[in-house]
């Protein structure tokens, strides 16, 4: 990989539309041009274009790219190339067009156990391999799990190494980060952590989604939110878990231990017996209950804006607040 190229971008690629865009940041698809031979780029990628002046730290986009640049697996976005010019860097990424985990599972005509499980069991071997390399998401949520095409038989991806870190020996990582709803209680508790375990409590957060439609902590102010994640207040309402299995419903308690040095691994997800033998047990409930949550969650996320980068710490900020008023 060719990394802080001079820029020859529109020499090597034809920019075109925009696919999205961030704070710093728009993505837009590219093809090739007859200049650019490099046989193990395909015909068509993303690029993010990443306006220098926006950002407040070049230090956290070159760890990004560092990070991205050691992922080579078939369900983790792949960094390809770099171009970095006087005011902007820009990323060639893979190109994903299948859409978000969340919008593909609404949009099935029929959605079983069994596709909950193989959709957990991918997410887990690519947690796995980024754990193996000592690589920590701490970002794991719907928006970065994406399709990379929209046949029936697409992979997932995990994108998004915005707030990735790479952890080795007895290295504590001490940043509020994540998005509120997924993030694991040791993050909250703002003593440290150390490990992979923060993305597989994110991991469980989707698989109760995935098999129910609604996430297993849900309060609208922050602070009683956190409550919840902080002692793992959840259950399996009636009648929305009737029908799901015990097998999946004792995974679910596996990946949301508090204690993240009992919490289950994602090596040892992809054992589990559920993981291995889940039922085609329809869960026409959960798309119906998932379609709601999912527009909902995109409504507020419109809303949030810029603000969602701080949102966590300020309402972390918020909680401390609170604890130290009580008498």
């Amino acid at each position: 990989m060719g990394f802080f190229k001079k820029s020859e971008l529109n020499k090597m690629y034809k920019v075109g539309e925009p696919l999205g865009s961030g704070n710093f940041a728009v993505v837009k698809k590219a093809e090739k041009t007859k200049n650019n031979t490099d046989s193990k780029i395909p015909e068509n990628v993303a690029i993010k274009i990443i306006d220098k002046s926006k950002v407040e730290d070049m230090n956290d986009i070159t760890r990004e790219i560092d990070i991205m640049g050691t992922i080579d697996h078939p369900n983790v976005v792949k960094l390809y190339e770099i171009f970095d010019e006087k005011s902007k860097m820009n990323l060639v990424m893979e190109l994903v067009t299948g859409g978000e985990l969340f919008d593909r599972i609404v949009a099935k005509s029929q959605y079983t156990e069994k596709e909950a499980s193989d959709t957990m069991k991918t997410l887990c071997q690519a947690l796995m391999y980024l754990h193996e390399k000592n690589i920590v998401h701490r970002d794991l949520k719907p928006e970065n799990i994406l399709y990379k095409d929209s046949s029936p038989e697409s992979a997932i991806k995990v994108a998004d190494f915005g707030l990735a870190r790479i952890v080795s020996g007895k290295d504590m990582m001490k940043t509020a980060c994540g998005t509120p709803g997924y993030v694991a209680p040791e993050i909250l508790k703002n003593q440290g952590y150390s490990s992979g375990a923060v993305d597989v409590w994110s991991a469980g957060v989707i698989l109760y989604i995935l098999l129910c439609g609604f996430p297993p902590f849900y309060e609208e102010e922050l602070p009683a939110l956190f409550e919840q994640i902080l002692h793992a207040r959840y259950d399996f309402p009636s009648p929305w878990w009737d029908n799901i299995s015990k097998e999946a419903k004792e995974l679910i308690g596996k990946m949301l231990t508090i204690d993240p040095k009992k919490r289950i691994t994602a090596e040892e997800v992809l054992k589990d017996p559920w993981i291995t033998g889940a039922s085609s047990n329809p869960l026409a409930g959960a798309q119906t209950a998932l379609k709601k949550y999912n527009a909902s969650r995109k409504l507020k996320k419109a809303a949030l804006g810029v603000m969602a980068n701080n949102r966590l710490k300020l309402a972390m900020a918020a909680m401390q607040d609170l604890n130290v008023a009580k008498p």
